[in-house]
């Protein structure tokens, strides 16, 4: 008998760590050659800029609400959101009644937070909403309980903002839904109605629907009837972002395969039973980063509505900046505030989108 050769084995490379800070750098900024580069040169650039900014934002910036020693001074001045701060969050309602304006906005906050909370997701939860709405009209527009009357033509910046912004979402996804399963309908008329509504909105800019909305539409009314104007913008809004939300919905539900629509039929449900139990909380699941996109959008895209003379949180930013000559070069700051309360809130709307991802996705995970 022949002995067997023995041959021994290479020892093989130790695993790559895979996790931690250096290998999160190793895999995300130098990949490859490539990546190396890209990581490289944004490096650079950051390098470049950030130092000055710095200096300028932070440094040499003024916190004092002094408008000689901003002039003087080689930095921001962020002493002008000191000096402008009710001006640029409560624009034009009046400035003794300002108190009502937060209420109303701390009660609105409120009800956005616990429609989030999924505790809250309740029968009463209606019922809470039109309360809460009738408590913010009253207490902002006054006229009972020894208040004074403000107009909505005074209802401006943060306030105004969320109003706008919170009820234009909340109307216009439940039109948008009947819109896209009305794209997918096979009644010719009702497919054909919901395509030119959709069609003729995205044909032009969300402007034009306001300009309608405000200065057009009352020309159509009888003679000594109006709608408040700000139930005129909120309802262009509303229609507006409808429109784009419905062909977001419109391409979930195009994803469900039409197996699981056969075999609803073949079970006996009938269609709204079927779009309800089975199509829609799929397709809805499938484009929830859509939608959020779509809030997201409309939430930024009330800052247009200055251009029916009602000022939101930019158009008071800008109102306060031009009332006054001794703080008016000092713009650039004022935007930057409004920037950052725009980022807080769309921030939060996108954790707020991942975290419902992560909840609809459970099923798939078993």
């Amino acid at each position: 008998m022949h002995a067997q050769t023995i041959h021994s084995i290479a020892p093989r490379p130790a695993p790559v760590k895979t996790d931690g800070l250096v290998a999160w750098c190793r895999i995300n900024l130098f990949n490859d050659w490539k990546t190396a580069l890209g990581t490289l040169t944004i490096g650079a650039v950051m390098l470049a800029i950030l130092p000055p900014l710095f200096q300028w934002a932070l440094v040499n910036a003024v916190w004092v609400a002094d408008h000689q020693v901003c002039h003087t001074a080689a930095g921001a001045c962020w002493g002008v959101v000191r000096e402008k701060f009710r001006f640029i969050i409560f624009g034009r309602y009046p400035f003794d009644e300002h108190w009502r304006a937060l209420i109303c906005t701390v009660v609105l906050l409120g009800l956005i937070v616990a429609s989030c909370t999924r505790a809250c997701w309740k029968p009463w939860l209606a019922t809470l909403w039109v309360a809460g709405l009738a408590f913010y009209y009253v207490l902002m527009r006054g006229g009972s309980f020894g208040l004074v009357v403000v107009d909505t033509d005074l209802w401006s910046g943060l306030p105004l903002t969320i109003l706008l912004a919170s009820l234009s979402m909340a109307m216009a996804f439940p039109i948008a839904l009947f819109i896209a399963m009305g794209r997918r309908s096979g009644m010719p008329a009702i497919r054909s109605l919901c395509t030119i509504y959709v069609e003729l909105i995205r044909g032009v800019p969300l402007i034009s629907v306001l300009f309608m909305a405000s200065f057009m539409f009352p020309l159509l009314m009888p003679q000594g009837f109006s709608i408040d104007v700000v139930v005129r913008v909120l309802a262009g809004i509303t229609l507006f972002a409808a429109a784009y939300m419905a062909e977001v919905i419109r391409g979930g539900l195009q994803a469900i395969p039409k197996g699981q629509i056969e075999a609803a039929a073949t079970l006996g449900l009938s269609y709204w039973q079927t779009q309800r139990k089975i199509v829609l909380p799929q397709a809805l699941a499938m484009v929830v980063p859509g939608i959020m996109n779509n809030f997201i959008s409309t939430f930024k895209d009330t800052s247009l509505v200055a251009i029916v003379s009602l000022y939101e949180l930019t158009g008071a930013m800008g109102m306060a900046m031009n009332s006054d000559a001794n703080w008016r070069p000092f713009r650039i700051e004022g935007y930057l505030f409004i920037a950052l309360i725009y980022f807080v809130f769309c921030f939060s709307m996108s954790r707020y989108s991942l975290w419902i991802e992560k909840q609809v996705n459970k099923s798939k995970l078993r």
